[in-house]
């Protein structure tokens, strides 16, 4: 089974299946493809996170966010008049993209499993799908409409992206791809190192230097991408795995943790919501402290899992009236990041994100290579007192969360959701499984977003929509279902005894889940 945000991209990595490959391997393909498919989500020049289960259960996490280059400087940023780093263009390109990097750290892994796709397999559907052009998707078609206003400070973004008199293109638009296409054909026969050490390398870093980004080709020389343990907490009958800071893993985990002791009964009622939307609030405050460089942390992960101080943090949580004071306000809009998951016949378990930051990240797409750069740099703050300061060969928060679970009754989840707050919109779909809601539906089911106000979904039910307001929450109601500020969630499920395998991907989105 394979589940991507693009069909084609779930149908890359379950035709590697049908000949022998492992999910790792389908996995790599489904994500090969997707960089071509869906372009507004992942990129050679982006990041990703993966977490890989073996068949005895071991959860390992490939950690593929690259740190901001030697040449970073927040005295550049400010002397060329800006307050905040900017979202879009070369100055946007702060930190090496580690996508393919990761990608490398999952080929060895394959291997551990008995894989032996060679990289042209798994690069050959991205290769045909980018010589043949894409056709623009619905979400890319919105991601475009949402990007297009600031065209002029993107280089490459118009001549790649929008139509030719600087509109968003039309749903089906055919877009050539052919330098992306010959890139990748590149890499199919150099290997995928070449981004970092061979002629692919050069290329990109020539390019980002004339585009104005400070970072080099002795940056891309430097990177490798980690391989690291994962984060986890158990629950009665219930064990979580998630990847450790800068990532957000560890949100996802305290709100999922906080919310079980809650002891809530019934889904979908005043109870779920309020209680999830409060254990949320507390886990990204909690959490806020050690999303950070692993190297400058400042609060331990596996303290705030512990027993006792989630018991203690979960007293706290006041079930029947919402906590004052201003939350965090999760990005809305298409997604910028998306996840895939795939399983395969003996056990082996994939749940990954890749990453551009914002829809079509930095924009600036490289001329030589047909690249298009992310903007994880962001992330970073120009105050050198936060908790993310920009510094050269730090690594920026990141918001991507992929993660397992490991449930009462034997099945085993792979889960995660691109855009949005991914931490509360991966706890939605987890506890409404819990709560014995089919995949397919807890995924569909109206959803919610923490900001100024509590953002939700039509669809929900007025009675819970009035006892929330009761509670304090502002309220706000969206017009139409399916928003993509709700993110896009996807789900493999592997049944007891390895018998069955169930998978979906979000109907917000163009996802699909393909299996054999």
């Amino acid at each position: 089974m394979v589940a991507a945000p693009h069909g084609q991209a779930a149908e890359a990595g379950r035709a590697v299946l049908e000949e022998g490959g492992n999910a790792v391997e389908a996995a790599l393909a489904a994500a090969a493809a997707l960089t071509v498919v869906a372009p507004h989500l992942a990129s050679l020049g982006g990041d990703c996170l993966w977490l890989i289960r073996d068949p005895a259960g071991r959860v390992t996490v490939i950690d593929a966010a690259g740190p901001a280059g030697a040449g970073v400087s927040a005295a550049r940023m400010r002397a060329a008049d800006h307050e905040a780093i900017p979202r879009r263009g070369p100055l946007a390109v702060l930190t090496v993209p580690g996508a393919v990097g990761g990608w490398l750290r999952a080929q060895e892994a394959a291997r551990a499993f008995g894989g032996r796709m060679p990289t042209r397999r798994l690069m050959e559907s991205a290769i045909e799908l980018a010589q043949a052009g894409r056709n623009v998707s619905p979400a890319q078609q919105r991601a475009s409409e949402q990007a297009r206003a600031e065209r002029d400070a993107m280089p490459g973004f118009a001549a790649a992206f929008l139509a030719p008199d600087g509109t968003a293109p039309a749903t089906g638009t055919a877009q050539r791809c052919a330098r992306l296409a010959d890139t990748l054909d590149h890499l199919a026969a150099a290997g995928l190192d070449d981004v970092y050490h061979g002629d692919v390398a050069r290329e990109m870093a020539a390019d980002l230097e004339r585009a104005g980004s400070p970072l080099a080709r002795a940056d891309f020389w430097a990177y490798r991408a980690l391989t690291r343990p994962a984060l986890s907490v158990s629950l009665p009958g219930l064990t979580l795995w998630a990847p450790p800071p800068p990532s957000h893993g560890l949100e996802t985990l305290l709100t999922l943790a906080l919310f079980g002791r809650l002891e809530v009964t019934q889904g979908e009622s005043p109870a779920h919501l309020h209680g999830l939307i409060e254990a949320g609030a507390l886990a990204a405050r909690l959490a806020a402290p050690a999303i950070t460089d692993s190297i400058v942390v400042t609060a331990d992960p596996a303290a705030l899992l512990a027993p006792e101080a989630l018991a203690r943090e979960a007293a706290g949580i006041d079930r029947h009236r919402a906590t004052p004071g201003p939350r965090h306000a999760a990005p809305a809009g298409v997604p910028g990041s998306g996840w895939i998951g795939a399983a395969d016949r003996n056990g082996v378990m994939v749940s990954a994100v890749h990453s551009l930051h914002d829809a079509f990240g930095a924009g600036l797409v490289l001329p030589a290579t047909g690249v298009l750069m992310h903007n994880r740099g962001a992330a970073f703050s120009l105050d050198p007192r936060a908790l993310t300061p920009l510094q050269p060969g730090r690594r920026p928060p990141v918001t991507l969360s992929p993660a397992f679970a490991s449930l009462p009754d034997g099945r085993v989840l792979a889960f995660g959701s691109g855009g949005a707050d991914a931490a509360q919109t991966s706890a939605i779909v987890l506890s409404r499984l819990l709560f014995g809601t089919p995949l397919g539906a807890a995924l569909a089911a109206p959803r919610w977003r923490r900001g100024e106000r509590l953002t939700i979904e039509a669809g929900i039910d007025e009675g819970i929509k009035d006892r929330l307001a009761a509670a304090g929450h502002d309220v706000e109601i969206i017009g139409a279902p399916f928003s993509d500020a709700m993110g896009h969630a996807g789900a493999v499920i592997r049944h007891p005894g390895m018998a069955e395998l169930e998978g979906a991907h979000d109907p917000r989105g163009d996802g699909e889940a393909r299996g054999l």
